[in-house]
């Protein structure tokens, strides 16, 4: 049985930003990360960008050089997935192989939602979640001209930009009445959809699918609740994540949809820390509601405050939360979390494709929606940091940058 002082579980930004930080720190004792891919880590956020676009090689999105990990003495456990946690023997199980850790940090992210209709199960229905997935599409791209995506949050939405501009016919299919409605009001969520059908894309909201139809093996159409047949090459799925916490659940960690963290990353368990998408905590940009939080930065600041921990220092998660998308020609980026707002302030005109949605909630400042307006993203993130109350009348005037805007 094999033993590390530090043991991370889950190979993607966190678990890479974990190991990374505790060398940073000075930590001199044994650490290993297991991950059930193949691959070293590497950044997700290009799979439905970039890296599928054919933009950037799988190399330039690696987290480091693969030689990095072997320079610092942490050793890369790839293809092995974690099968069972006993937290009073400090041992974790994977793939039938016993590990003995000190300290154990959880940084599993989550596996892809998948529909759970007829013909779900086609091997040409794929979600984005991994490279072999983007991969797997990007084989088929030659030989396909009709695509379906199921859902429109950023990932459906990503994926729908990038086919559209290999030339392919696509119908996105989104069962609320607008996309991005769980993260954005509703001013973004008309913008990009108008975007998506100006730049061709069949895009369908309050849509309600029945099953997949599949011939000689293969999803060839997408079958409404209304009867209407849509003919299609491939299917991708982008409806959410299921957080990967079985074994720490099983054994005997708190959590729901998550395992329970508290502000320094601890689980219920002792000497089991959790970060990234998996963890839920008490996030004070959403008024300390206990939830989880879906991005590359609650990653890796998440990380940090684990290993700041595991190293003896006592600093709580408190980073502002931020995301970013790339549609088109159309950057996105969002500060702060808008969930609860009761207040929208519309900044600029959609029409000029550059214009921010300031949210706020109680009149204070809780996030700011900013596309292609990077000055609004950086002067407003003081504001979201405050909980500033601005005047609304200057908030809304996109000639008054908002760091210059007045109290209200």
């Amino acid at each position: 049985m094999s033993f590390y002082d530090v043991l991370i579980v889950g190979a993607g930004h966190a678990g890479a930003q974990a190991a990374i930080s505790l060398r940073q720190a000075g930590f001199e004792g044994s650490v290993a990360m297991i991950g059930d891919e193949k691959d070293p880590p590497y950044e997700r956020p290009p799979l439905s960008k970039e890296y599928f676009a054919g933009e950037k090689t799988f190399e330039r999105i690696l987290i480091r050089p693969a030689d990095f990990w072997q320079e610092r003495k942490i050793d890369l456990l790839l293809g092995k997935r974690v099968t069972n946690v006993d937290a009073a023997a400090k041992t974790v199980t994977a793939d039938g192989q016993l590990i003995s850790y000190d300290k154990l940090i959880w940084c599993t992210g989550g596996s892809p939602r998948m529909l759970t209709c007829n013909g779900a199960d086609a091997p040409n229905v794929h979600a984005v979640r991994r490279r072999d997935d983007v991969d797997a599409m990007m084989g088929q791209l030659d030989t396909i001209q009709h695509v379906t995506i199921v859902g429109g949050g950023y990932i459906g939405l990503e994926a729908a930009a990038v086919l559209t501009k290999f030339g392919k016919k696509v119908v996105l299919l989104e069962a609320l009445d607008r996309v991005l409605a769980r993260v954005a009001g509703e001013e973004l969520s008309r913008f990009y959809e108008e975007e998506h059908r100006a730049h061709g894309v069949d895009l369908r909201t309050g849509a309600r699918m029945d099953c997949i139809e599949v011939v000689d093996g293969r999803a060839c159409a997408v079958l409404m609740a209304d009867g209407e047949r849509i003919e299609t090459d491939i299917v991708i799925v982008g409806i959410g994540i299921n957080p990967e916490t079985g074994p720490l659940i099983a054994a005997g960690a708190a959590g729901g949809n998550g395992v329970d963290v508290d502000e320094y990353c601890r689980t219920s368990l002792p000497d089991i820390y959790a970060v990234g998408d998996c963890a839920a905590h008490a996030n004070r940009f959403a008024g300390g509601a206990h939830m989880r939080v879906e991005s590359v930065q609650n990653a890796n600041d998440q990380a940090k405050t684990a290993v700041a921990h595991i190293m003896g220092k006592e600093e709580p998660y408190t980073a502002v939360p931020w995301f970013w998308s790339n549609q088109y020609d159309l950057k996105l980026q969002t500060v702060g979390l808008s969930v609860g707002f009761d207040q929208a302030v519309l900044r600029g005109d959609p029409k000029e494709r550059s214009f921010s949605v300031i949210y706020l909630k109680g009149g204070k400042v809780i996030a700011l929606d900013c596309v292609n307006a990077v000055k609004d993203y950086v002067q407003g993130r003081a504001h979201v940091l405050s909980g500033a109350v601005l005047d609304l009348d200057q908030a809304g005037d996109a000639g008054v940058p908002l760091k210059e805007v007045g109290i209200g």
